[in-house]
């Protein structure tokens, strides 16, 4: 790959807090469909706790900018505390897990 060519991202999967109050997830979902590239997103409450809700955040699409998505995220107010998941390329390749 050239030092020119834009990565091809296909999926994110990100780990997100935000406040039980706001954003709601309606909200952040809006808030990444807007983002260039996003086909789809998925965003599953992970944990809840007196203050905050834990969401894991899966992002489709195709020449998805990782950048735009997290400030878009960060722009409703949630945080975003890990990228658990990259896959980039022509498709979208599923993680084999390896025999032992």
């Amino acid at each position: 790959m050239g030092s020119k060519e834009k990565l091809n991202l296909r999926r994110l999967v990100m780990d997100v807090d935000k406040a039980v109050s706001a954003p709601s997830l309606i909200e952040v979902a809006s808030a990444i469909q807007g983002c260039e590239g996003v086909q789809a997103c998925n965003i599953t409450v992970s944990e809840i706790d007196i203050e905050t809700v834990g969401t894991n955040i899966t992002v489709e699409g195709a020449g998805l900018d990782y950048e735009e998505i997290v400030r878009a995220i960060e722009k409703t107010g949630a945080v975003v505390h890990g990228l658990d998941q990259v896959i980039a390329g022509d498709r979208i390749l599923e993680n084999v897990p390896r025999a032992r």
